[in-house]
């Protein structure tokens, strides 16, 4: 749920990427970070593996000014896209306010993109969410390989 802060007039979203493992998740927040001024984003923070795979989650957070007189911001996150990292990619999704489920569009991906997109439906059931509930786009990454 979007925190707001009025003593202080601050609007923060939480936003999570999640996907099957290499579906670019990391990528997108890595790209997000070079294009945006130092001024308005904080540092990446990432957890990997030694093979650079998310092992907790990245977190980047994002300045956007002032809409309507409040300070908004977006803290970005990516979940591990090893199923194996269930419980981490369900703690990531405490307090989500909108998701980008990143599927990897190669050829022979299709079921790793289901199982994680009914996985992220599980995950998001245990909080009383779904995906008709909650803002969501849905990026296929990777069209050029």
């Amino acid at each position: 749920m979007v925190q707001i802060n009025f003593a202080t007039r601050e609007v923060n979203c939480k936003i999570v990427y999640y996907g099957p493992g290499l579906s670019g998740k990391t990528t997108n927040l890595e790209m997000i970070h070079t294009k945006i001024p130092a001024s308005h984003r904080g540092e990446l923070t990432s957890i990997a593996t030694e093979g650079d795979r998310t092992l907790f989650f990245d977190f980047m957070p994002l300045d956007l000014g002032k809409i309507g007189g409040m300070t908004t911001r977006f803290q970005l996150y990516t979940v591990p896209g090893q199923v194996y990292y269930n419980a981490t990619r369900k703690l990531v999704l405490q307090g989500v306010d909108g998701i980008i489920f990143v599927a990897d569009s190669q050829q022979g991906k299709l079921q790793e993109n289901i199982d994680s997109l009914r996985n992220l439906e599980e995950n998001l059931a245990e909080y009383g969410l779904d995906l008709t509930t909650i803002p969501h786009v849905f990026q296929y990454n990777k069209r050029d390989l």
